[in-house]
């Protein structure tokens, strides 16, 4: 005998009986477990009244001992010999509940941890789906902004498709925002994109992986634009 096996033997019992079970019933068995348990699993002990009211926070004696009554009843506990009166303490035996259960409960938690899984896998979908949303949004503002301190008018591209799979294709690959950052700076320096006024300089372009690769690996030369292109 164990407080496992007896726990587990007891809400099989209660899963299967709902309609008899109240709060008070799985508190006093539980404190008769405990209280055994403390004496050493001795196989019957005194379980003062007073003492176990007190414990379980029962102040009615009736619902005391109606509550002892049913946990003797359903087998649970050994009745070895009753006190003479409520101030007295009544002497039990924690039973070994040996009747045949189907296991309900064990069927109900197996079932109910599938479709918590299914909600949790949904749940990281719905994570990743947002966070992928933050991304491509947060590119499409910092490029924007970052147009706007280049040129001086502010950049009003907004998101398609052909910049989203471009921008999910560097990703993968590796890239983050600090190379696209390191990239615009080199666009923002070379001769080239300033005499063109920059009209090459799209959203589309920079996450090309050519462009992407070339500019970012530019060796930095000293710029006027340090402090650009921060989202």
């Amino acid at each position: 005998m164990n407080g496992y096996d007896l726990s587990r033997t007891w809400f099989d019992f209660c899963f299967e009986n709902p309609e008899k079970i109240k709060p008070s019933h799985t508190a006093l068995y539980f404190f008769c477990i405990e209280h055994c348990n403390r004496l050493g699993w001795k196989k019957k002990f005194g379980l003062p009244t007073t003492m176990a009211k007190e414990a379980i926070g029962i102040k009615s004696y009736n619902t005391y001992i109606n509550t002892l009554n049913d946990l003797s009843e359903w087998g649970f506990i050994e009745m070895i010999e009753r006190s003479k009166n409520q101030y007295s303490a009544n002497i039990i035996a924690l039973s070994k509940f040996d009747k045949a259960l189907d296991k309900a409960l064990d069927k109900a938690l197996i079932k109910h941890t599938s479709k918590q899984g299914e909600s949790t896998s949904e749940s990281i979908d719905s994570i990743d789906k947002q966070e992928t949303i933050n991304k491509e949004q947060w590119f499409i503002d910092w490029f924007n902004n970052s147009l706007q301190q280049i040129k001086g008018s502010k950049g009003k591209f907004k998101l398609n498709s052909k910049i989203k799979s471009h921008l999910h294709a560097r990703i993968k690959e590796g890239y983050n925002s600090e190379d696209f950052k390191k990239a615009i700076k080199s666009i923002a320096a070379d001769e080239y994109h300033k005499e063109s006024n920059y009209k090459h300089l799209t959203p589309e372009f920079i996450t090309r992986a050519d462009k992407l690769e070339k500019w970012c690996n530019v060796e930095e030369r000293p710029t006027n634009n340090a402090h650009l292109f921060t989202p």
